[in-house]
């Protein structure tokens, strides 16, 4: 027969209460029952912890099994706290994939409340595209993901939409096509050089795919593509989101003719249980990312 927890936790209450009736009422047993207990442990042990006629005090290997003892207590009881930390989600990690304009300008109210709830979970938070993102939740290496409904695997993962964000173009202020604040149509923009861009892929199914497929240049990363618009060579189609809100050369104007728009959610594995870390922070996007697309359309133009 082992040694069992209770006994050795009725054994250091003994010591540190300095006998077993103050043991016993600290434990909520009686007094017969507490003595029984460290019996029970003294024959598994093969030895005595307490000196005959002097029911506190230690034998010598009482004395030697009291710290190791009490230390295994110890650690028991730490394991014991943080394992039901990292199941209320207090403790623990969580890997997010998100496509840039998501991360920018969305994630950083969840974050802030996920970090002031939960200040000992880590955050890992990944800006890709929006295949790069998918692949990251189908490889493992992250927990969510959030970017746009595309042609994903609608077996293996688990899609919960939030909200739509509106495609416009993008040109310089002084570019004709910005007097259009109302909208633009696509074919106003056959006559200036189209950049393609990665978020192109949402005009395909529409007749503005030929912008793309005629576009001269072509610049997947956002940093650049802005640095390149802002030289006047060409203008481009971006969603709202993608689009800076400090920007002072650039506008952003809708495309109303075909009137497009990417959903915007978040990406679970199907076939997986997330951790509670995790699923605290799926909550909480939907809690304050779920809204309809009017809340991005009101929004003045920029």
């Amino acid at each position: 027969m082992g040694i069992k927890l209770q006994q050795m936790i009725h054994f250091v209450m003994v010591v540190e209460e300095g006998g077993f009736r103050a043991a016993a009422k600290r434990a909520n047993r009686s007094q017969a029952a507490l003595s029984s207990s460290v019996k029970e442990l003294e024959r598994t042990l093969g030895q005595t912890l307490f000196e005959t006629g002097h029911k506190a005090q230690l034998t010598p290997f009482g004395k030697i099994s009291y710290p190791k003892i009490t230390q295994f207590l110890n650690i028991y009881n730490d394991l014991d706290n943080d394992l039901k930390a990292i199941a209320s989600g207090q403790q623990g990690k969580v890997r997010i994939a998100c496509v840039p304009s998501v991360a920018a300008k969305l994630i950083p109210s969840v974050l802030a409340t996920f970090c002031e709830r939960y200040p000992k979970v880590e955050v890992s938070l990944i800006d890709d595209n929006a295949a790069g993102v998918e692949a990251r939740l189908l490889a493992g290496e992250v927990d969510l993901a959030l970017g746009n409904c595309s042609q994903f695997d609608y077996k293996a993962i688990s899609f919960t939409p939030l909200l739509s964000d509106p495609l416009g173009v993008v040109c310089l202020q002084d570019n004709p096509l910005a007097k259009s604040e109302e909208g633009i149509s696509w074919e106003a923009l056959l006559k200036q050089p189209f950049i393609r861009n990665g978020t192109c892929t949402l005009l395909e199914p529409t007749p503005a795919r030929v912008l793309s497929e005629k576009a001269l240049y072509s610049v997947e990363n956002i940093t650049s593509l802005f640095s390149v618009l802002e030289l006047g060579i060409g203008i481009t189609t971006l969603p709202k989101l993608a689009f800076p809100t400090n920007e002072t050369k650039l506008v952003w104007r809708p495309l109303i003719d075909p009137p497009l728009k990417r959903n915007i959610g978040i990406f679970r594995l199907s076939d997986r249980t997330i951790s509670p870390q995790a699923n605290a922070f799926y909550s909480l996007c939907i809690e304050y990312l779920m809204y309809t697309g009017e809340a991005l359309d009101e929004s003045p133009t920029q």
